[in-house]
């Protein structure tokens, strides 16, 4: 396997207490490694850690401890060469309000040492949908706008990281199509892509691997295919005949539960475990001489796993 394009060593962040405020560890020891070209989903609840650690690495918040190598850099000692092979998207609208479109994504290239490329900039706002804003003031856009202007700022430099901090947070649904669409664009490139999401189901789609951040602590990386087959359950749906007040006992082995008013009996169980399938289930509910109507199978979402992890939806 080729080297990380990103890698996080012993990296932690605490933030010293203030007056009567004690110290904050906001995060701890994280040790994680990008692979380059793939699309990484850093899931977390709000104030889990997710954007100081984005931070860390592009350069915003010094860490307490540990190293970041960005492409064989050392990001601190070797700050702007590692920098400029980063793009974020942040979460904040902050742009320049008087500036044009052109001029603020012609301005934030430049700040790269990147030479003038206006055919790369034109095929950029073309792909996000604003040459015709081109000439526009930023403070005239509307919220969707700007986001599309922060994605334009952030690719203006061809970066080959980005970072994408909660890009979907608050967008219209036609900004949401064109910027995964662009996502995996850019990943056909090589592009590393690093994102925050609340989409859950955007991560299901388009990550490659994902990680769990809570607390400030990593609780898992783990390829996203490989970790629905570890954590993820199946669900069986029996649509019954006629409704039960009770589960019969002689299903106890099996612990199903009683939905919709007791019209659908419900079973869970992990792929993986032994005695657990649905034909013994089935044979016992048979057994039983309960009758039912309909039956549906599901397996369990990315959401599932991270509400059974942290305990809440992100």
């Amino acid at each position: 396997m080729t080297d990380p394009i990103l890698s996080i060593a012993g990296v932690s962040k605490t933030y010293a207490a203030r007056g009567n405020a004690a110290a904050v560890t906001a995060l701890h020891s994280v040790d994680l490694d990008i692979r380059r070209g793939e699309i990484f989903a850093l899931l977390g609840p709000n104030g889990a850690g997710k954007t100081t650690l984005i931070s860390i690495v592009c350069g915003i918040v010094v860490p307490s401890t540990g190293t970041i190598t960005v492409d064989g850099l050392d990001a601190i000692a070797e700050y702007r060469q590692a920098r400029r092979r980063i793009g974020l998207v942040p979460q904040e609208l902050s742009t320049d309000a008087f500036e044009s479109v052109l001029a603020t994504v012609t301005f934030s290239r430049r700040l790269f040492g990147r030479s003038a490329n206006p055919a790369y900039i034109e095929q950029l706002l073309r792909d996000l949908s604003l040459w015709d804003k081109r000439h526009a003031k930023i403070m005239e856009l509307s919220g969707g706008m700007k986001r599309r202007v922060l994605i334009a700022k952030a690719l203006s430099h061809e970066p080959d990281i980005l970072f994408l901090d909660e890009p979907s947070a608050g967008v219209d649904v036609a900004l949401r199509r064109d910027m995964w669409v662009m996502v995996r664009s850019l990943r056909d490139r090589g592009v590393t892509i690093i994102l925050t999401t609340h989409y859950i189901e955007e991560a299901e789609e388009m990550a490659d691997r994902v990680g769990v951040i809570a607390g400030g602590k990593l609780l898992l990386v783990d390829d996203k295919a490989a970790l629905m087959t570890k954590l993820g359950k199946r669900t069986l749906d029996l649509t019954l005949a006629e409704p039960l007040a009770t589960v019969p006992a002689a299903l106890a082995t099996w612990a199903p539960t009683l939905e919709h008013d007791g019209h659908t009996l419900r079973y869970v169980f992990d792929v993986t475990g032994e005695g657990t399938g649905i034909p013994s289930f089935l044979r016992a509910v048979g057994d039983a001489g309960i009758q039912f109507r309909d039956l549906d199978t599901a397996k369990s979402s990315l959401e599932d796993i991270f509400v059974d992890l942290v305990g809440e939806r992100p």
